[in-house]
């Protein structure tokens, strides 16, 4: 009968180490195993911002296993990896281990973890999550500019895809969040251009590259990377 086998999945915060929870840290340090995810790119070349994060606790990095995901629109790649990291993860659930899933931000928001959880809650296996801040608290926070207050309402859209759903958010929402924005600046900009809005732009938050401003020009000569986001507030 297992008496320890269990999976955590633990959220390492936004980018800065200090910004993980005592509780997730605590975990980190008893696990195991831990997993981490990162990303494959065309050219080979891999990159995990979570292992950048995990570096800095002095784990025993050979408890470290990665599963690097590389995106493409039919997802066919990425759902195989989930496939064969899943394999090993019951392999070490089976052994007894206790077993820690970790993700950049919060697990349960926007996170890979919850691909996996899918499939660790099908197969019965005692697991738990411990929640994180996210890169829009942290943004708010960085910026001194509360989210919501009251009964105002907030709502969060990544990748907007069109003027009128972005549009549609500003008119029935106070504060808007907007992630995976790279490649819609142009619904962006356009929306922005139309009304008086309060905005700050924020990338790579908690990092030493750690970016913030509220200017429209200069957000639009920057070379925007994944981990970036938009506040726009009535």
């Amino acid at each position: 009968m297992k008496k320890k086998a269990i999976i955590y999945g633990v959220s390492l915060g936004p980018g800065d180490p200090d910004l993980i929870t005592l509780k997730g840290l605590k975990i980190l340090q008893e696990a195991d195993k831990i997993y981490y995810p990162g990303s494959l790119f065309k050219s080979g070349l891999k990159s995990s911002y979570s292992l950048s994060i995990l570096e800095h606790y002095k784990l025993d990095t050979t408890k470290f296993e990665g599963f690097y995901l590389e995106m493409d629109l039919t997802r066919v790649k990425v759902n195989e990896l989930y496939d064969l990291t899943f394999e090993k993860i019951i392999e070490d659930y089976n052994k007894d281990l206790k077993i820690a899933i970790v993700s950049e931000g919060d697990v349960n928001t926007f996170s890979s973890f919850s691909y996996l959880l899918e499939k660790i809650k099908k197969e019965n296996f005692n697991v738990k999550l411990i929640p994180g801040i996210t890169s829009f608290a942290l943004a708010a926070a960085e910026n001194l500019a509360p989210l919501c207050l009251q009964n105002e309402k907030l709502i969060i859209l990544p990748r907007v895809q069109t003027e009128t759903e972005l549009e549609e958010a500003l008119t029935h929402f106070n504060t808007v969040v907007l992630m995976k924005i790279k490649t819609v600046m142009n619904v962006i900009n356009n929306v922005l251009s139309k009304g008086n809005y309060s905005i700050y732009y924020s990338e790579k938050l908690g990092t030493t590259h750690q970016f913030i401003t509220s200017n429209l020009e200069e957000i639009n000569k920057r070379d925007i990377p994944y981990f970036s986001l938009i506040t726009i507030k009535k």
